[in-house]
């Protein structure tokens, strides 16, 4: 009888043991400088979806790698149906590995479900936790040791590029891969109230393990920036020094070292976050530092994530009412912004954990080179700036009409939920049109494009004949923030900034030098209003003026012959 007690408790502790190290995960199982591959990644959330039923993976989207893109998520209730979950409790989207080579988000993630659906830490009551496990798929599949050169491990590691190599967090409004496709449709059936991307930062040395971007929360909007600001951040900051981790704004700094201060990044719409707020979800980017053990990175990772569980879940309710009453200020007849810059007139103090800095003779150049002296920590105030000011804004329209022509940019409407109609009849509609009056262009190529900024536009209202089959977009509608900010041209990433509107730059018809002059002597005679402003222009511009074929395109450009879709930018506004 004693053997047999004996036998069944050693059977006991030794079934035990293996259920203690069953859902161990990769990264627990090494030497704390590892992090899983793709497949151990998903092969991981396969097993924990087989044995809980508060666990669930699903495929998704296509992305450029030709592996699908997977959702999982964690209720405590065991209830998945998207619509109801909605309606009564808050979602936090989690991606992981947008850029693969920065897998700390990967490795935490994995724990945080595990310890979700073991009941190691707090259960959520009210908040749904969902994350996309590998985003960049090719840029994970594509490991190596050697392309993070400032990074602390892990040991293997994705590449930054995905399949195609494009740097998916540049994506989010050009749309030219298919991850990001599918990201946008599973984004808007999820429909988050808060998004956290993780990642590794690369920049400046100090003591930090972890810093973070939040929404910029002057173009997240008045109500929901302002909530933001002044209760969520600081409550997330606060539980986090209670966890020993102490935290920074990203350290987005004036000049070579952060000690002259630093400003917020501004997370403009081709970004993960500043894409989201487009829709008024709450983003967090977080980024722990390079230069720290991996071990404590993705600790702090875990721990930031956390934090941001336990506030949504007290404030899930205020957080919903947030989003719905910040979209209200999105009006038609009302004033958007579409640029905004740092308003250096409020500075505030921040109080920074730094090394000391310095500079010595190189051993690689000839010159010096910048070094921080670890031995040296320093605590001291330092200046922040983190409101920005608006410096041109737009009316928000009724409408927009957009030409059926444009098959490129309905498409992505559709792939953001956009709601639109479709002319019955051939119509004549009063608009407001713009022209290209000018545009600067990058020299080098970002991320496939030529990329355009500091548009200018000539406002016109005008009368224009539009066709059976044209597209209407009502703005009062939830996406209206997308549509401004991809449709209005002088947005820092509007489609025409992303060249989606080339083609109108360039003319198609043009003349001959010796056809033409006669016909521009006959225009002159028959108009000797635009000869006196021709006159005119001689007087006042010399280069004008010693240039006979400027003179010529001049008279061409100011002809009925110069073609209309010259500079014209094709989407009208219904104001």
């Amino acid at each position: 009888m004693r053997f047999l007690t004996v036998l069944f408790l050693l059977f006991s502790l030794a079934n035990f043991a293996q259920n203690d190290t069953k859902y161990s995960t990769f990264f627990e199982k090494g030497n704390g400088n590892q992090s899983a591959t793709y497949q151990e990644t998903i092969d991981y959330y396969t097993l924990l979806a087989n044995d809980f039923p508060s666990i669930k993976i699903l495929k998704m989207g296509a992305t450029d790698s030709g592996e699908l893109l997977h959702l999982v998520i964690f209720n405590s209730k065991k209830s998945f149906n998207l619509r109801e979950i909605q309606k009564n409790k808050a979602i936090l989207l989690i991606n992981n590995g947008i850029h693969a080579g920065e897998p700390d988000g990967i490795d935490a993630t994995m724990q945080l479900f595990r310890d979700l659906a073991l009941g190691k830490i707090k259960t959520p009551k009210n908040t749904i936790v969902s994350t996309i496990p590998v985003y960049n798929i090719g840029g994970a599949l594509n490991r190596n040791s050697t392309t993070r050169a400032n990074q602390d491990g892990p040991e293997i590691y994705g590449f930054r590029g995905n399949g195609r190599n494009y740097d998916l967090n540049r994506d989010f409004i050009k749309s030219d891969t298919r991850n990001t496709k599918s990201f946008a449709e599973l984004f808007h059936k999820l429909n988050p109230d808060v998004f956290i991307d993780n990642h590794v930062s690369n920049g400046a040395d100090y003591q930090y393990k972890l810093t973070y971007i939040m929404t910029q929360q002057n173009q997240l909007g008045t109500v929901l920036g302002r909530y933001l600001d002044t209760e969520m951040m600081p409550s997330i900051v606060l539980d986090l020094q209670k966890k020993n981790v102490a935290t920074t704004p990203y350290v987005n700094a004036f000049s070579e070292t952060p000690d002259n201060g630093f400003m917020q990044f501004f997370d403009s719409p081709r970004y993960s976050t500043g894409y989201t707020s487009l829709f008024n979800t709450i983003g967090f980017v977080v980024e722990t530092h390079m230069l720290k053990k991996y071990a404590d990175r993705v600790k702090a990772t875990y721990d930031y994530m956390r934090s941001t569980i336990d506030f949504m879940d007290t404030n899930y309710q205020k957080i919903k009412q947030m989003r719905l009453k910040n979209e209200e200020q999105y009006a038609p007849k009302n004033s958007y912004t579409i640029k905004w810059e740092i308003d250096t007139t409020k500075t505030s103090k921040f109080s920074f954990l730094g090394f000391e800095a310095g500079h010595k003779k190189s051993e690689v150049t000839n010159g010096n080179r910048l070094f921080y002296d670890r031995t040296k920590p320093y605590k001291k105030d330092i200046p922040y700036l983190k409101e920005y000011k608006s410096v041109n804004e737009i009316i928000i329209p009724e409408a927009y009409i957009i030409p059926k022509a444009f098959w490129n940019v309905i498409d992505l409407l559709k792939s953001n939920n956009i709601a639109f109609s479709q002319l019955k009849n051939d119509t004549l509609i009063e608009v407001q049109s713009y022209k290209i009056a000018d545009y600067k262009t990058s020299a080098a190529p970002y991320e496939g494009h030529y990329i355009h900024r500091d548009t200018k536009v000539i406002t016109k209202n005008e009368t224009v004949a539009f066709t059976k089959g044209d597209y209407v977009v009502n703005t009062q509608q939830k996406g209206v923030k997308y549509l401004l900010e991809t449709l209005e041209p002088q947005g820092i990433d509007s489609f025409f900034n992303w060249n989606f509107f080339d083609t109108m730059l360039q003319q198609k018809e043009g003349y001959s030098d010796y056809v033409f002059e006669d016909t521009a002597a006959q225009i002159l005679k028959d108009s000797p209003q635009l000869k006196a402003e021709m006159e005119q222009k001689k007087i006042t511009d010399s280069i004008f003026t010693k240039s006979p074929q400027a003179q010529l395109e001049w008279v061409y450009k100011h002809s009925v012959y110069y073609e209309k879709a010259h500079l014209q930018y094709p989407i009208y506004r219904v104001l």
